[in-house]
C-alpha cells in the first residue's frame, strides 16, 4: 500500500479588475447570463460564458423547475449549447458567476460535480485544457488551468 497526495493548483485574483482584460469581458458576459437565470425556487442565479476557439461566446444560466431534478445548471446549458451549435469547436475558457437574492455571494462558486463530469468529457475529447474562472457575485476569482484539476480520478470513456 502507498499513499499519494492529489493537489489542485489555482490562481486567485483578489478582485475583478485584476483579471486579464479579455477574461473581464468573458466574466461580464457570464454576469449578463446570470441575470437572465430562471431561479424562482432557490433564488440562486448562476451564469456561464464559454469562449470557443472560433471566437464565439456561448452563454448559459441555470433553469429551475418546480420538479427540482428537472432543472439544469448554467455550465451544462452552455456546454451543450456549444456542442449543438458548434460541434467539434474547442472550448478555450469558461467563466462562471453566482448570486443570490437571499444573501451576498462573496466566495467563488465552482461547478457542481455533475457539471465537472460533463465538462471533463469535452476537455478530454478536445485533448486541450479548458481554463476555468469562477466567482461569486463579488470578491475573489479562482482560475484553474484545466477542468480536470477540479476532478481528480475522473471517469471517462476509457472505462467503458
Amino acid at each position: 500500500m502507498r499513499k499519494i497526495d492529489v493537489v489542485a493548483t489555482a490562481t486567485i485574483f483578489e478582485e475583478f479588475l485584476e483579471l486579464p482584460s479579455e477574461v473581464q469581458i468573458l466574466m461580464q458576459r457570464a454576469v449578463e447570463a446570470r441575470e437572465k437565470a430562471y431561479a424562482p425556487y432557490s433564488r440562486f442565479k448562476v451564469g456561464a460564458a464559454l469562449l470557443l476557439e472560433n471566437g464565439q461566446v456561448i452563454l448559459g444560466n441555470n433553469q429551475e423547475n418546480a420538479a427540482y431534478p428537472s432543472g439544469m445548471c448554467a455550465e451544462r446549458v452552455a456546454i451543450w449549447k456549444a456542442g449543438s451549435e458548434f460541434p467539434g469547436v474547442k472550448v478555450k475558457q469558461l467563466a462562471i458567476t453566482a448570486s443570490s437574492s437571499n444573501t451576498k455571494v462573496d466566495q467563488p462558486v465552482g461547478p457542481c460535480g455533475a457539471c465537472r463530469q460533463t465538462l471533463s468529457e469535452y476537455e478530454i475529447n478536445q485533448k486541450e485544457s479548458i481554463e476555468i474562472y469562477f466567482m461569486g457575485e463579488v470578491g475573489q476569482i479562482v482560475k484553474t488551468a484545466s477542468l480536470l484539476s477540479l476532478l481528480p480520478f475522473s471517469f471517462d470513456r476509457s472505462y467503458l
